[in-house]
């Protein structure tokens, strides 16, 4: 043996020493942190390895990164109450993004097998994004900030993760195939969403959610002694926005649906996404189903289509408004509430946006992004607009970024719906004007409804919106290429 290692090569014998001992060290080092650390250092250093995989991977592959923030929007907020921990998981979704824009910074990837270019950012929708991006990162000027922490955890809701996303969706989801496993993957875990919803109305609590109830969120989720469903969304309120928003799209898919079996495989996920909405005991989003299906009948530009619509819809207003069919059913009750100008909630809302007005009469760029909410309260508490509730996505926006912050926000979302509309009424493919239609009314349902909630911002709300956003105002890319006319043949006399 030791005439071996003499034999050695001197260079290939000092490698192999010095691997040796790092080994040794390596292992000393191990078991010394093992020790002093005990179980949660031994059990980061097992994940260690698979997590430093899974980074180089999003970086070679970075259409890996966003299927997998796609798919983790729609359990992030809830995970935290489901584990028992107060572990930051939502910075998740910040590394997941920044992981996947290094990686389309860093490498050739291409989002499919076909080998197909990666797409341009180059668009109104990208410059949209990007001036109320702006904006908002001018807001750390506003003097009226008093938190320039709580601006960096605010700006990330209202604009960071939206140009992101953006951006990733416009560079790599660029084929049909991708866009039909996108609209997958949100009806497959809304379907699990709904299940767990029903599982908390019908069966109970986990320990965990009870903990979160008891801990203050039960005063806005057990009402009358009724349960408000949560799922694992962040809340009752993001859990009903969510359910209308899948709902409207699979009622869209249905009528569009051309096959019989399609269309009841539709209208009954439709019906089950719709009780999953009930049972959040959620008013305000009853206007994303209403205001979607109006703009889908105006989409279809036609007339017969557009009256039998606004017949049902003007008989379910008033079977709602004017008669108390249902009345028995807490759910009912609760929707029927939305319709009512007097409804005690509604007239504490408007008392607040009173108040609201009258501070921010001399304060056009607003309290700065952050002062209000739940960031308000963590980073300025006792300040007004910490202490005022903002319940709605577009007070948020107004409060925290002004008049002027409001108007850039609502230009752009107008913009959008403009440059949605058009695209969407020139396609020519079925299949994927069906699709479009339901990602563009989801759109406009969920902005109107942001009046009465906070939903446009909020997770997985507003993935599924900022990837519909960067779909239908580019899905002119992904439509079926126009037949070319017939040339008639030359004449003999002219060949000639």
């Amino acid at each position: 043996m030791i005439g071996s290692i003499k034999a050695l090569p001197q260079s290939a014998w000092l490698i192999n020493t010095v691997g040796v001992l790092v080994a040794i060290s390596a292992a000393v080092g191990l078991g010394v942190a093992i020790t002093k650390g005990g179980v949660p250092v031994a059990g980061a250093l097992i994940v260690l390895p698979p997590v430093v995989a899974y980074v180089l991977l999003c970086i070679v592959r970075p259409v890996v990164g966003m299927w997998t923030y796609i798919h983790c929007s729609f359990f992030i907020n809830g995970l935290g109450r489901l584990l028992e921990t107060e572990a930051p998981f939502g910075l998740a979704i910040d590394g997941l993004l920044l992981m996947t824009l290094l990686g389309m910074w860093l490498s050739t990837d291409r989002a499919d097998a076909d080998e197909r270019p990666p797409g341009t950012v180059n668009v109104a929708v990208f410059y949209l994004v990007l001036a109320w991006f702006l904006y908002t990162l001018l807001e750390l000027l506003n003097p009226e900030t008093r938190s320039r922490e709580a601006w960096f955890y605010a700006v990330r809701g209202v604009s960071l993760y939206w140009i992101q996303v953006v951006v990733i969706v416009l560079r790599l989801l660029n084929d049909r195939r991708q866009i039909d496993r996108f609209v997958r993957v949100w009806l497959g875990w809304s379907i699990v969403a709904a299940l767990w919803g029903f599982k908390q109305q019908y069966i109970g609590l986990v320990h965990g959610e009870i903990m979160w109830l008891e801990s203050g969120a039960k005063k806005t989720h057990v009402l009358f002694g009724h349960l408000r469903s949560f799922s694992f969304y962040s809340d009752a309120g993001q859990f009903g926005a969510a359910m209308a928003h899948v709902s409207l799209f699979a009622i869209l898919k249905a009528l569009e649906e051309p096959k019989m079996i399609r269309k009841l495989v539709y209208a009954g996920l439709a019906v089950f996404y719709f009780w999953g909405f009930a049972i959040a005991g959620s008013r305000g989003p009853l206007f994303v189903l209403a205001v979607g299906i109006i703009m889908y009948l105006f989409l279809k530009k036609n007339v017969l289509i557009l009256t039998i619509g606004i017949v049902i819809g003007g008989g379910a207003f008033g079977l709602l408004k004017y008669t108390t069919v249902g009345q028995g059913n807490y759910q009912v009750q609760r929707i029927r509430s939305a319709l009512d100008p007097n409804d005690p909630s509604l007239q504490v809302r408007l008392e607040n946006q009173q108040k609201l007005g009258a501070y921010l009469k001399t304060r056009p760029l607003g309290g700065g992004i952050g002062s209000g909410g739940d960031w308000g309260r963590r980073f300025s508490p006792g300040t007004f607009l910490a202490e005022t509730a903002l319940d709605s996505w577009y007070v948020k926006i107004w409060v925290e970024s002004g008049v002027v912050g409001l108007s850039v926000h609502l230009i752009t979302l107008i913009l959008m719906a403009i440059i949605g509309f058009i695209q969407v009424a020139r396609l020519r493919d079925p299949t994927l004007k069906s699709t479009m239609i339901g990602l563009y009314c989801g759109f406009v349902g969920v902005a109107a409804a942001s009046y009465g909630n906070q939903v446009f911002g909020q997770s997985p709300s507003n993935t599924i919106l900022y990837v519909s956003i960067a779909l239908f105002s580019t899905c002119y890319r992904f439509d079926t290429p126009p037949v070319p006319e017939k040339q008639p043949a030359l004449s003999p006399s002219y060949s000639a």
